[in-house]
């Protein structure tokens, strides 16, 4: 997979002040709370590798959750930044070809790196190839307001989102099964964004962002 110039050092020394603006500091808080209840399905996890960690900003969130956490990415100016933020176990590498044994971690997450992936499927395989647990994942969804906000900015003011395949709930379940198997388990919470009154992950399929676990052991389901 070639590096993908939109990840480079200016998007790279800006992306973690999103974070600081009142919309990135909701959004962080909601999808953080999304993927901590997938987190409860997999409580004898203790390690997990972040694919396309970027700036580190979920892979420091998961360690703090108490899990050995590694980031992966092949952008070496948002690892430059991630490492600049914090010391964290990094590296360098290519989704599509991890550099790590099969089941060297319990859990593999890959949050808001899916959607620009031009081959998810061979990404998903090996992510699963080097999970014990299962798998997780932050995804942007496709049909939702927040999805269709987005794709309709980048006519008007192009961002790194432009070259983003969003997924909806239904997507993303059939291209783990496809890897997994027909019968893998799998759990999902979404986040209504455009309810502010609204702070607990939804069961509806149309909130901005998809939480979703694989689970490769089906009696941790909770």
């Amino acid at each position: 997979m070639a590096e993908q110039p939109i990840f480079d050092g200016q998007v790279a020394s800006h992306y973690e002040a999103w974070y600081e603006t009142p919309e990135g500091r909701r959004a962080d808080e909601l999808e953080k709370a999304s993927l901590g209840q997938m987190l409860e399905n997999f409580p004898q996890a203790r390690s997990v590798l972040e694919v396309g960690c970027g700036t580190g900003h979920f892979t420091r969130w998961l360690r703090e959750q108490g899990l050995f956490a590694v980031g992966l990415d092949l952008s070496a100016p948002m690892l430059a930044e991630a490492q600049s933020l914090d010391v964290l176990p990094l590296v360098r590498g290519d989704a599509y070809r991890l550099p790590f044994a099969d089941g060297t971690f319990d859990l593999v997450a890959l949050v808001t790196t899916l959607e620009f992936l031009d081959r998810p499927h061979e990404a998903l395989a090996e992510a699963l190839r080097v999970a014990e647990k299962g798998l997780l994942l932050g995804v942007l969804n496709r049909w939702s307001w927040l999805g269709l906000k987005r794709r309709l900015m980048e006519h008007f003011r192009p961002t790194v989102y432009q070259a983003a395949h969003f997924y909806s709930v239904r997507e993303l379940e059939r291209l783990l099964r496809s890897i997994a198997g027909e019968k893998a388990p799998i759990v999902w919470h979404t986040t209504l964004f455009t309810c502010p009154w609204w702070r607990q992950p939804s069961g509806l399929p149309w909130g901005g962002f998809i939480a979703m676990a694989l689970l490769l052991e089906e009696e941790r389901l909770s």
